[in-house]
């Protein structure tokens, strides 16, 4: 080591000043000044390499954060130590081969102190500090030998890497530790150090796997690894012996397996994803206003210890790049990326691989060949600790609202997990919203019965010309993390203990992977951020001519803003700042909203063009407001109610309503948040309570302005009950045993599509057939419904009940609407099926 210990302050203020000409650094988590310091115990800084370069950086920081310098030593209850650091390596190589054994002395002295002296202790602080980021490729080792990896390096490396990579400098500073209470057990000095030098090493390594992710080889030594795995082994042979068997039929089948493994595997490249990062730093600089990012330390918290598999919300193209951005940012290795195979486009899939995507097919169904080669890619990813990420909802949602969550990858993770469980699996899942959507356009014309536009080079081209517009802010939000182990003890308590899987997946891991799923999307909409755009297009979506008065919009604003306030949906879930007028305010500088002056009051209204684009907007956060807005519909169609009868009235839509839009609240749990959000209300001034009779409501006086905000809110669910009305006149009008679950689905499809021509439901997510899909299906669940043998639809006289139910929320002339275009007979019926059947064929 440089004896620079012994040189005097000149030397190293010099040093100081050469090294920071051309050094950056970049601090990650908390400063030095937010770890909860205790003023008095001394501390000392751990470093992990033993260079000039990385002391000096140590001491800036913690010189910037107002303490003492590690350089000034430390003196207390008789100890005294020139310098208040360490390095868990005694020295470096100059050509980076071996580090000299043994421990600091300095750790030893201070180990020796905290044993001899009762009152004496010491707070360690490892700080971490990467000259670069990069894992080991065996192809391109001469670009990446003077980036941050796993190997050792000597101070020419250094030097070298600190001319190349010095701008890319990030610091971690970990959390304080007692040195007294690591070293209490121990039965000697010698092993007190062991123990001290142990948990520092798996702290250092551990940051460093965050940061650069473990050490992978050649791609090419993956599709070879993958090849030898004895389940593809397996579904070579079975394909050659389908193929007539012998030696020819088996070497096409193990290069049919190799392809297949070409075609998934990533190829991710360092230098790649540094050109990615500073491209995009440009692309949101152009795009966005900012990137608002909440709770990032539920991943440092647990990316140590766990296996991280990211679980995003799909709303757009741009939610992978943003993410792995925001992932690198922060000092983490990328996620390895699940990306549908319609994105390996000539150039654009070669730069994606080499950013962290492997490409999957939408079905690998009757493929099992290609189900093996991409299982075994997929535990490879995991079992070597690389984070991943996928889409649960399997594609890009439509309508803004959150999709049923697929099976398909949370049952291999799970599946992978269940061969290997040394390293346990946390998911997180990642609410991102968006003020303006880049692909707008195309998901209005899906909707409204247009093909979906296929991804090719050539419209990746023409998207270029949206840089030219502003998209306001993005607002990423990360949920609380749920632990794979945790959910199937809780699904099935026993799975430690069960055989390894086959083909035929038995019930209980059908049932876990299904209630992974429900907890996923309940994170990501616990996690959503209600942001001007959503709260402004909840406000006037509600209007029958999507116009309000401005100081009634403001108004309709700050009521919502103080409802969600006051019961928050979840405790991860963020609320915009602004207040109403801010909020009016900003919706015009993004061209949303535009202002029509008129002498009595100017009046807010969308563009004619972006009315039905605003509805999506708003439904990325309805399932927020669907509980209170439920409660406002009732009150909309009813001067008062007792509270009992609102509990009656709430337990019958309320399940239709939690599977439509995952609202968080268990069934036992619903009357807790009944009650919060009916206390809010009265609060608000937008329902009272009778002096003298208790658990009685009532709505404001109808020509007061509380009923009108009363009345706005109820609008936000309204139409979700219409479509249940419909659902059920249909059911109840053909009769029992009549329609099947996909004719029933089709005729309520061309019910509202024709109702919300003619009473102006505009949007097209009013007769999305997803959304009857699934209120058919919980009618099945709850027991309300059943299929006999001949595959019809069969239902109780609950059904009945429940349509009769409607006129408590429906006013009557939607009432009567519905009723009439529900009564039709066999004939109309099967002539509208069959027409439908012949236009899907075309």
């Amino acid at each position: 080591m440089l004896k620079y210990l012994g040189l005097d302050r000149p030397f190293l203020l010099l040093a100081r000043k050469l090294l920071f000409s051309v050094v950056r650094t970049h601090v990650l988590s908390d400063s030095p000044s937010n770890l909860g310091l205790d003023p008095t115990r001394p501390v000392v800084y751990v470093l992990q390499r033993r260079f000039l370069s990385n002391i000096l950086v140590l001491d800036r920081e913690v010189s910037a954060a107002g303490l003492k310098s590690p350089l000034d030593g430390l003196a207390a209850n008789g100890v005294r130590e020139n310098r208040a650091f360490f390095f868990t390596s005694r020295g470096e190589p100059w050509f980076g081969r071996s580090n000299k054994a043994g421990y600091s002395p300095r750790l030893q002295r201070l180990s020796e102190a905290v044993r001899n002296h009762p009152d004496f202790d010491v707070q360690l602080v490892p700080v971490t500090i990467l000259w670069g980021r990069t894992p080991d490729k065996e192809s391109s080792i001469w670009k990446l030998i003077f980036s941050e990896s796993w190997s050792p390096r000597g101070p020419l490396q250094q030097f070298f890497t600190i001319l190349l990579h010095g701008r890319q400098t990030l610091v971690r500073f970990g959390q304080p530790v007692s040195l007294k209470e690591l070293t209490h057990d121990a039965e000697d000095s010698e092993r007190a150090v062991r123990k001290v030098a142990r948990v520092l090493r798996v702290h250092f390594r551990q940051q460093r796997e965050m940061a650069i992710g473990p050490d992978l080889s050649h791609r090419r030594t993956q599709v070879e690894g993958i090849l030898e795995t004895e389940s593809v082994k397996a579904a070579i042979a079975a394909l050659a012996k389908e193929n007539g068997g012998g030696y020819t039929a088996e070497q096409k089948a193990q290069e049919k397996a190799r392809r297949y493994a070409w075609e998934i595997a990533a190829d991710y490249s360092y230098p790649v994803v540094r050109v990615f990062h500073r491209f995009l730093t440009w692309v949101w600089t152009r795009l966005y206003d900012g990137v608002e990012l909440s709770n990032f330390d539920t991943v440092t918290g647990m990316a140590p210890d766990h296996e991280v598999v990211y679980v995003p919300c799909h709303r757009s193209h741009i939610d992978y790049l943003l993410l792995s951005y925001i992932v690198y940012q922060q000092g983490l290795m990328i996620p390895h990326i699940a990306a549908g195979a319609n994105l390996n486009l000539p150039i654009v899939g070669g730069i994606l691989r080499r950013g962290g995507a492997f490409f999957l097919r939408r079905s690998f169904k009757g493929n099992p060949l290609y189900g093996a080669v991409f299982n075994e890619y997929l535990h490879m990813v995991i079992a070597r600790g690389n984070p991943i990420e996928y889409f649960v909802e399997g594609g890009r949602s439509r309508t803004g609202r959150l999709l049923q969550p697929r099976p398909g990858m949370l049952a291999m993770t799970v599946q992978s997990y269940l061969r290997d469980s040394n390293r346990p699996i946390v998911f997180i899942p990642v609410y991102i919203g968006y003020e303006k959507l880049f692909e707008g356009r195309s998901y209005v014309g899906e909707l409204m019965g247009k093909p979906k536009q296929k991804e090719s080079l050539f419209n990746l081209i023409l998207s270029i010309r949206e840089l030219k517009k502003n998209f306001g802010k993005v607002h990423v939000n990360f949920g609380e993390p749920i632990k794979l182990a945790e959910v199937l003890s809780e699904s099935h308590p026993d799975w430690k203990q069960e055989p390894p899987l086959d083909e035929q997946r038995p019930a209980w891991f059908t049932q876990s992977v299904r209630q992974l799923g429900q907890k996923i999307a309940d994170g990501l909409n616990s996690a959503a951020v209600a942001n001007p755009v959503n709260l402004v297009s909840l406000a006037l979506l509600a209007t029958p001519r999507h116009a309000m008065d401005e100081d009634q919009l403001v108004a309709q604003l700050d009521g919502y803003r103080k409802l969600l306030s006051a019961v928050p949906y979840a405790e991860r879930a963020q609320l915009t700042a602004m207040d109403g007028r801010a909020m009016v305010e900003h919706c015009e500088k993004l061209r949303l909203i535009q202002r029509h002056p008129h002498a009595l009051g100017d009046v807010m209204h969308f563009y004619p063009e972006d009315a039905v684009l605003c509805s999506y907007m708003r439904n990325n956060v309805l399932h927020c407001v669907a509980l209170p807005a439920l409660i406002a519909c009732l009150f909309s169609r009813n001067a008062s109610l007792s509270r009992e009868q609102l509990g009656n009235l709430t337990r019958t839509v309320y399940p239709f309503l939690r599977a439509e839009l995952f609202l968080r609240w268990q069934p036992e749990e619903l009357d807790s948040a009944l009650d919060a959000y009916l206390d809010a209300l009265v609060q608000m001034g937008w329902l009272a309570t009778s002096s003298g009779r208790e658990g009685i409501y009532h709505a404001p006086n109808m020509n007061a302005d509380e009923y009108a905000q009363l009345n706005l809110l109820g609008q936000a669910v309204r139409p979700a009950l219409v479509r249940y009305f419909i659902s059920l006149s249909v059911l109840t009008q053909q009769g029992s045993g009549t329609v099947s679950t996909d004719e029933l689905e089709a005729l309520c499809h061309l019910l509202a599509q024709r109702l919300s021509l003619l009473r102006e439901f505009n949007a097209p997510e009013f007769f999305d057939r997803a959304i009857f899909r699934t209120f058919i299906s919980t009618l099945k669940q709850a027991g309300l419904a059943g299929e006999n043998e001949a595959g019809k639809l069969t239902f109780n006289g609950a059904v009945r009940s429940a349509a009769a139910e409607s006129r408590y929320v429906l006013p009557p002339d939607v009432r009567q609407s519905v009723l009439h275009l529900t009564r039709l007979d066999r004939g109309t019926v099967e002539q509208a099926l069959s027409r439908l059947a012949a236009k899907g064929k075309a």
